[in-house]
């Protein structure tokens, strides 16, 4: 009897701290059940101007829009500046064909962000799509802090826990309905309309390519698809990282807003994803060719996971490191369906009236170790220009003179303003829009801004002229560059240069007076170890 005792004064007590703490760990975490809600005055403003009558500006044939956005492609990955890695012919002579842009910036350093302000026009700041939109979060303690403590997250940290959103809040995440696409005004054109790649702009109701003014969509919804089933394909050369977000892209594979579509219905595709875009962009030409036509092509190209088709690899035999073998693969397939997209153009005849752009959503992701962006700082996330400075260049035969480079800093939220005036749309009166018609722009030699500005939570930053201004709010650490003699960011002027960093601070605060806070909340963050330096940057 005295042992039972003396176990039970054991025992019980270490059970009720067990009980305790398994009730801690699987007590579900608070959730927002607030659904994000569309700008109603503005949602009334798109549903007026898309009904009213556009103005007929353009004499004779309508222009053709076609829009090649790569995505994490570093810009030194390709020779079109100088990269000796990969040999772009293609993307080259698209850009000799037109205009370079030595200083293309993307809006932001990551994928749904930058691509909402590309579809718009606008910082997407202005209307909360500052965030990656979620696709789950943290249900209980053991999920939060199993993932804070227990994983190893490389870079990626997690911020602080909050109420998160509920399923049906996060249902209402995606580029927000009040928001009018460039597919939208070709559509108000009487444009014929498609998008092939990659979407990530929303994957629930309301928020799909066909809902957003897109006829036709072949692709996929969500940030990452393989680009073929996993199998025993000889074909076919796969790569794994070690990194946790590579992990989960695998595992999910192509299930759910990771499965190919073709509009609604899902196909099961085995083609190779790069080759396949091709294929299906030149299928929408022959079908169009007869009429005006938009044409989106987000490819996934060279964004993880890393996959590659045999040919393609054997190109490089002398590069040893498998990783960025089949990294610089991936490039040379993705030149190669431009070469296809652009012959399909000049076999149709449709040359003298197919505007075409080319650009990459941000920076290379430096932390696939394929790529450094060197001889920039940083990558995909930062604010620094191996982020933000992206490869970019126009062709339009008989618009713009062949072989210009244009050194002043663009944007890709000229895209939406450049088609607007190609295709002869007036634009609403009752929103901002924050870009420039590139075509006048080159043609007339003027600056296209002034300024340009970047924000992901408390990491933000400007260029103003040569000037820019970096900021990490959650290490208080501002760095500033003179960019016309340190392209490569490494001297920091901010404490011989006071009155600089005060006028670009207020520049910026300015900026955010017109911007709006975030439609949904960031669960991660990144962190950027520069030596002595850290930079933090709002995911």
């Amino acid at each position: 009897m005295a042992t039972y005792k003396k176990i039970t004064k054991i025992v019980i007590p270490i059970l009720i701290v067990f009980l305790l703490l398994a009730a801690f760990l699987f007590w579900p975490i608070n959730t927002e059940a607030t659904l994000v809600k569309e700008d109603q005055k503005l949602a009334e403003g798109k549903k007026e101007f898309l009904a009213s009558k556009p103005k007929d500006s353009i004499i004779g044939k309508k222009t053709n829009i076609i829009i090649l956005l790569a995505d994490d492609l570093g810009k030194y990955d390709i020779s079109l500046y100088g990269g000796k890695s990969t040999p772009t012919p293609q993307i080259d002579s698209l850009a000799a064909s037109g205009v370079t842009f030595t200083d293309g910036y993307a809006s932001a350093a990551i994928c749904s962000p930058s691509r909402a302000g590309l579809i718009t026009g606008r910082y997407q700041e202005r209307f909360g799509h500052e965030y990656q939109p979620g696709d789950r979060y943290p249900k209980n303690n053991l999920e939060y802090y199993g993932f804070k403590y227990l994983i190893n997250t490389d870079g990626w940290r997690l911020n602080d826990k909050i109420n998160y959103p509920n399923e049906a809040s996060i249902k209402t995440q995606g580029l927000p309905k009040s928001e009018i696409t460039f597919a939208d005004l070709a559509k108000r054109q009487g444009y014929s309309t498609g998008i092939i790649g990659k979407w990530h702009l929303g994957h629930n109701k309301g928020f799909f390519p066909l809902d957003r003014g897109f006829d036709y969509h072949y692709g996929f919804y969500q940030a990452f698809s393989l680009y073929v089933p996993e199998d025993d394909n000889p074909d076919i050369i796969n790569h794994h990282h070690k990194d946790f977000t590579d992990k989960t892209i695998w595992g999910n594979g192509r299930v759910g807003t990771g499965q190919i579509r073709r509009d609604s219905t899902i196909i099961d595709e085995k083609a190779y994803l790069t080759e396949k875009f091709a294929e299906e962009a030149e299928a929408f030409i022959d079908k169009n060719k007869n009429k005006p036509f938009l044409l989106y092509i987000p490819f996934n190209a060279p964004h993880t996971p890393f996959q590659v088709r045999k040919k393609y690899y054997d190109r490089f035999p002398n590069v040893k490191d498998e990783n960025k073998r089949v990294y610089f693969a991936m490039i040379s397939a993705l030149d190669d369906a431009i070469g296809r997209i652009r012959e399909k153009v000049k076999k149709e005849g449709l040359e003298d009236n197919t505007l075409i752009i080319f650009a990459s959503d941000n920076g290379g992701a430096d932390y696939t170790f394929a790529t450094t962006n060197a001889p920039l700082k940083g990558g995909k996330f930062s604010h620094f220009e191996g982020g933000i400075n992206v490869p970019f260049a126009l062709s339009w035969k008989g618009k713009i003179k062949p072989n210009t480079v244009y050194k002043n800093p663009v944007s890709t939220l000229d895209i939406f303003t450049t088609i607007a005036s190609a295709i002869g749309s007036d634009l609403p009166k009752d929103r901002i829009y924050d870009g420039v018609d590139l075509i006048q722009t080159v043609n007339e030699n003027k600056v296209a801004h002034k300024d340009l500005y970047w924000r992901s939570g408390d990491a933000k930053a400007i260029r103003s002229g040569d000037w820019k201004l970096v900021i990490s709010g959650k290490t208080h650490e501002k760095w500033l560059y003179n960019l016309a003699s340190d392209k490569s960011e490494t001297t920091d002027l901010s404490q011989k240069n006071t009155e600089k960093v005060k006028e670009l601070q207020t520049a910026l605060q300015t900026w955010e007076k017109g911007l709006i806070k975030p439609l949904w909340p960031n669960l991660t963050y990144y962190e950027f170890d520069f030596g002595k330096q850290k930079y933090f940057v709002d995911l």
